[in-house]
């Protein structure tokens, strides 16, 4: 038959803890019951305890004590670590031996004294497992919030590069349009004193005077085919109402979620046009201008 420390360490006591329970204690069902009521005592005072015991006045000389009792309270106890564990709990210090036996516990009370210590050590198990899981649930949760608030940080600062990389290429390509007219200016200019000089040295050989410059005739302004616009009036219906914008037909749909953003507080995930049916998200639709998205000259948008 294994012993009492054998057991409390088979039920998972620590062995500090065991072997102090044995000697404070008479049998198991006593080791155990000291075990639970000092199982939130830090085993460094429980050892201090021991070094610095009660005081117990001893019992005449041939007589046998067979419990202890406090002389403060009048409590009787079985063992020295119950009188020991009570001075702790009421700071009651005057102790006596005294001849009164308590009555041992019977074998059956003994067996569901342990079994319903047992229960207590495994409920308080299971309770410790549940805190730990419910612990880890919420590091979970904060784990989780703190990647979805960077992802989305990372996607609104993507979002506002290609912004400013497509209000970027469309001034590109403005100064582009500039530089071309420029050179297609310089070049008739150029045409043009070429064929003046020409004309004053041929004037010259012939013996001619030479003709004051003629003013071409106005060009008449071609006129704009109807079908061209250069701008797009949208209405844009929001969770704060509806919104109406007029901007350059090469404005790009980012740009517009900007500045609905910006001016509105309202943040775009996509917008939704019902007639034709048509949905812009992600980067490759909202990178397109309101003319390539067909919004020109005017369009309803709901922005989601």
């Amino acid at each position: 038959m294994s012993s009492v420390l054998d057991q409390l360490l088979e039920m998972g006591f620590d062995k500090s803890r065991a072997e102090l329970a044995v000697k404070k204690s008479d049998g198991l069902p006593d080791a155990m019951d000291w075990l639970e009521r000092t199982q939130d005592t830090p085993i460094e005072e429980l050892l201090e305890e021991e070094e610095s015991s009660a005081n117990i006045a001893k019992v005449a000389d041939g007589t046998v004590a067979m419990s202890l009792v406090c002389n403060e309270c009048g409590k009787k106890f079985r063992t020295q670590g119950e009188a020991e564990f009570h001075a702790n709990k009421s700071g009651h210090t005057d102790f006596a031996e005294s001849t009164e036996e308590i009555a041992p516990l019977t074998e059956e009370q003994k067996q569901q004294r342990i079994k319903e210590l047992r229960e207590k050590a495994q409920e308080k198990k299971a309770g410790q497992a549940a805190a730990e899981k419910e612990e880890q649930k919420r590091n979970e949760k904060i784990r989780q919030k703190a990647t979805r608030e960077c992802h989305e940080l990372k996607e609104e600062i993507q979002r506002k590069e290609q912004i400013k990389e497509a209000a970027k290429k469309r001034q590109e390509k403005l100064d582009d349009i500039e530089a071309k007219k420029r050179i297609k200016a310089k070049i008739e200019a150029d045409k043009e004193e070429r064929r003046r000089k020409a004309e004053e040295a041929k004037a010259a050989r012939e013996g001619r005077s030479i003709p004051a410059p003629v003013s071409p005739p106005p060009v008449p302004a071609p006129s704009r085919p109807a079908a061209t616009h250069n701008e797009a009036r949208l209405r844009l219906q929001t969770s704060n109402g509806n919104v109406m914008k007029t901007f350059p037909a090469d404005t790009t749909l980012f740009e517009v979620a900007q500045l609905l953003e910006t001016e509105n507080g309202v943040t775009v995930t996509k917008f939704v046009q019902n007639f034709p049916r048509k949905v812009f998200e992600g980067n490759l639709d909202l990178g397109k201008t309101l003319k390539e998205a067909g919004l020109v000259p005017s369009a309803a948008l709901i922005v989601q």
